[in-house]
């Protein structure tokens, strides 16, 4: 990453008021680390409406709506999870802009994906999609990892925005 975290965080929240937009994240792997990175920036009230840590397939189906059969059939660490997940944050939280994450961080591999496998998800109005990443390290590092690819995801989603208006 060409910045740091806190960085990004601050050019996020910069750039989400600036344009009125209003962000919500859905964390399974970051257990709640890229919505406290948001919330450790001075402003990030103006921007930030909440989020929810889904580590559990229950709380990704129950509170997010991530599809069932979805979670089933793919398991939790998927791209169109993500998707979801970012979606299903968005709209339980009231936001404009959903960002998620689910991945493994190990020891072990989950779902039959690999240690260092990382989904981030991204959802607007518009639509929602997913970015694959392959992080390696320890399962702090992973997790760190996956928090500055959301983030990064994240502002870019914001300028992608300020651009098309």
């Amino acid at each position: 990453m060409s910045r740091s975290i806190a960085a990004t965080a601050s050019a996020a929240v910069v750039k989400a008021i600036d344009l009125g937009i209003t962000v919500a994240t859905a964390e399974s792997l970051t257990a709640g680390l890229v919505a406290a990175t948001l919330a450790d920036t001075p402003g990030a009230s103006g921007m930030l409406q909440g989020g929810v840590v889904a580590y559990q397939n229950s709380v990704k189906s129950n509170v997010l709506g991530v599809p069932g059969e979805l979670l089933e059939s793919l398991g939790s660490v998927d791209g169109q999870v993500a998707a979801a997940m970012a979606d299903g944050a968005r709209t339980a939280c009231g936001a404009d802009f959903g960002v998620a994450t689910t991945g493994v961080a190990g020891p072990e591999p989950h779902d039959g994906k690999p240690v260092g496998t990382v989904f981030i998800g991204i959802a607007t109005a518009a639509g929602a999609k997913s970015f694959e990443y392959a992080f390696s390290g320890s399962r702090a590092e992973i997790r760190v990892g996956a928090c500055a690819a959301a983030l990064e995801r994240l502002l870019e989603g914001l300028e992608d925005l300020d651009y098309r208006q």
